[in-house]
């Protein structure tokens, strides 16, 4: 797959990117569709060229899955790879980002985790969000790059 041009700008432009949760979920399983697009957002991560931020509810909705599975050897895996990857800043919910996902939510009519995402990239000033959810392209506060587009 050729990364399409609008990906290779945005990771220029950007040099704080926050990434939703789907985006994890495709590089880890190397999802055939999205993964191309993935890997290279973690490559520009792992030489330093990116920082990354994410919410800790990132961690929370990944788990979710091989927890119901009983797979604790999956539940070892994604938990120490999202833990130790470098240049990955994990955002703790706090009262502030709690107050500014509540004015996401109420303005754009987001789900909680999708507000709490946002609040979250935008409280570690971060210009850009990375998602595949085209709830995202509404919001004005970050430009959110959907990746199916």
């Amino acid at each position: 797959m050729v990364i399409p041009e609008y990906v290779k700008k945005f990771l220029q432009t950007h040099q704080i990117i926050s990434l939703d949760t789907s985006i994890f979920i495709y590089f880890v399983e190397h999802n055939q569709q999205y993964y191309p697009i993935c890997n290279l957002i973690f490559e520009k991560l792992e030489k330093g060229d990116i920082q990354v931020c994410t919410s800790s509810i990132t961690l929370l909705e990944i788990l979710v899955q091989p927890y119901r599975l009983k797979n604790d050897d999956l539940v070892l895996k994604f938990y120490s790879l999202l833990t130790t990857y470098p240049n990955i800043k994990w955002i703790d919910l706090t009262l502030s980002i709690a107050d500014l996902a509540a004015k996401l939510r109420a303005e754009y009519r987001l789900k909680t985790p999708d507000s709490i995402q946002v609040a979250s990239a935008i409280s570690h000033g971060a210009t850009g969000f990375i998602c595949n959810d085209k709830a995202f392209k509404m919001i004005k506060e970050i430009e959110c790059m959907v990746i199916d587009e």
